[in-house]
C-alpha cells in the first residue's frame, strides 16, 4: 500500500445517535485544515466528498430497540463500498463522522478487502464506550452503541452481515478497547464473553497509556495484516473535547490520547483510519475539530521533532 496516499470521506450521519448535531462533523473537521495538515506532512490528499445518507427530518425513527436501522445500513453499505475501492487504489481510507455507527462501513470495507486476499485486520477502537450493545441489550435504542458488536458477528443479522459478507468483520481476539468507562448494565456482559480485550481508565491510570498501547497493538497487529482504528473523540476528557456527542467526565488527557496515536503511527501498521462523534453544536469555536486534526495527524506520523 502506498502510505503517502490517503482519501478522505465523510458520513454526515447522526441517526445513530440520541444527540442531534453529530453529522456536522465532517465539515467542522474539513474546516479545521485536516487537508492541508496532512499534505504538510508530505501526504498526497484527495478528498472524496460525503457519502449519502438520509436526513432524520424525512423519515420516521421506526423500531424503538434500533432505530433508522434500514437508513444507517444503507449509509453504511455505501461507505464499505467506498472504502474498498480506496484500498483497490492503494490508498489508506480516512473516515470522517458522524456518530460511531459509521464504523460498520469502514470496517466493513477495510475487512472484506483484505479477507478476499486471504489476510484479515485487527482493530483499535479508542472509546470512553464499548459500543457492544444489540438491540437485545440497548437501553436507548441507538445504533451508535451498537457498531463493535456488529463487527465481531453480535447481533442480528442485519447488523452482523452488512455488505452482505457472513461471519465477523474482525476476530474478537484481535480487538482492543481503549479508553472504556461507561458500560450500560447488559451491555458488561456482551463485553465480558466477547474475548476482546478491554483497556479502561483504570487500566491507563494504574500502568500508563504506553504500557496500553503496546499490548493493544500487539493484540490488533497479532496475525493480522495490519490495524484498523476507530478512533471516538469522547475518549478524551471533556475538559479537553466538549463537542462530542456522548461526553463522559475521567476521560484520556490531551498528551494521553497523541502518545496513543503517536505509538499507531510508529508501529507502522494502521491501514485505515475513522474519527467519530464530533459535535460543532455543543462545541467551542471547533476546538474539538480542531483536536482530532491534531490527533489524527499524530496517527498520521506528525512528530514533535
Amino acid at each position: 500500500m502506498a502510505l503517502n496516499q490517503i482519501s478522505i470521506v465523510g458520513v454526515p450521519m447522526d441517526l445513530g445517535a440520541g444527540r442531534r448535531g453529530v453529522d456536522m462533523g465532517p465539515s467542522a473537521i474539513r474546516v479545521a485544515n485536516l487537508g492541508a495538515r496532512l499534505r504538510d506532512l508530505g501526504y498526497e490528499v484527495e478528498d472524496l466528498g460525503n457519502v449519502d445518507v438520509a436526513q432524520a427530518e424525512s423519515i420516521g425513527a421506526n423500531a424503538d430497540n434500533a432505530r433508522y436501522l434500514p437508513e444507517i445500513l444503507a449509509a453504511c453499505t455505501r461507505l464499505s463500498n467506498v472504502v474498498y475501492r480506496i484500498l483497490e487504489n492503494a490508498r489508506l481510507p480516512l473516515v470522517l463522522g458522524g456518530d460511531h455507527s459509521i464504523a460498520m462501513g469502514s470496517i466493513t470495507g477495510a475487512s472484506r478487502f483484505f479477507q478476499e486476499q486471504g489476510k484479515r485486520i485487527g482493530l483499535i477502537w479508542i472509546d470512553a464506550h464499548a459500543d457492544m450493545n444489540t438491540p437485545d441489550t440497548t437501553p436507548s435504542g441507538n445504533i451508535h452503541g451498537m457498531p463493535l458488536a456488529s463487527v465481531i458477528g453480535l447481533g442480528p443479522d442485519e447488523l452482523t452481515q452488512l455488505g452482505g459478507t457472513p461471519g465477523p468483520k474482525v476476530n474478537p481476539k484481535n480487538v482492543a478497547i481503549v479508553g472504556l468507562r461507561s458500560v450500560d448494565a447488559k451491555e458488561r456482559f456482551n463485553v465480558r464473553k466477547s474475548g476482546v480485550t478491554s483497556f479502561t481508565m483504570r487500566d491507563i491510570d494504574e500502568r500508563g497509556m504506553r504500557s496500553v498501547m503496546d499490548e493493544a497493538i500487539r493484540i490488533a497487529g497479532n496475525g493480522t495484516e495490519g490495524i484498523h482504528v476507530s478512533l471516538d473523540l469522547d475518549a478524551v476528557d471533556p475538559s479537553e473535547a466538549p463537542g462530542v456527542g456522548t461526553p463522559v467526565k475521567g476521560g484520556l488527557s490531551y498528551r494521553e490520547a497523541h502518545l496513543a496515536l503517536e505509538m499507531v503511527a510508529d508501529s507502522r501498521k494502521l491501514l485505515s483510519i475513522d474519527c467519530v462523534e464530533v459535535n460543532p453544536v455543543i462545541d467551542e469555536a471547533n476546538r474539538t475539530a480542531s483536536l482530532a486534526v491534531e490527533f489524527l495527524c499524530s496517527g498520521l506520523g506528525k512528530r514533535i521533532l
